[in-house]
């Protein structure tokens, strides 16, 4: 039977070994060269999304002017209204008022934790 190698206690998927890439090894050099065009290519469809929420893109039916991040509001408050609960999550997070996922860590004494496992093991039987 094969060793296995270390497994990544996350995802489950083998852990790499050593650096993708040897010392002069040309492909190393494309690889930099397009993960730093795509880090690019990110900044700039954020700056141009702040710039667009920013900018005045209309009127409402009173003749206010109303910018790009007010209309997106606006959009997804009538989403909201018809009952779409991705918007409702979305205006949520963006007021602030997003659930925080806590874990909490504690010692635990391993007679306890192999107690538990005896009852959890008497259940499935």
């Amino acid at each position: 039977m094969p060793k296995k190698g270390a497994v990544s206690p996350v995802n489950g998927q083998p852990v790499p070994k050593g650096k993708p890439f040897q010392a002069g090894d040309l492909r190393a050099k494309e690889a930099q060269r397009k993960s730093a065009q795509a880090r690019h290519e990110k900044a700039d469809l954020r700056r141009l999304c702040k710039l667009w929420m920013e900018t005045d893109v209309g009127t409402d039916k009173n003749g206010k002017t109303i910018t790009g991040g007010e209309m997106m509001v606006r959009v997804a408050v009538k989403e909201v209204a018809k009952g779409n609960p991705r918007f409702w999550e979305l205006l949520r997070d963006t007021a602030g008022f997003k659930p925080v996922d806590k874990v909490m860590v504690a010692e635990v004494d391993p007679a306890v934790i192999d107690e538990v496992e005896q009852m959890v093991k008497e259940c499935g039987e």
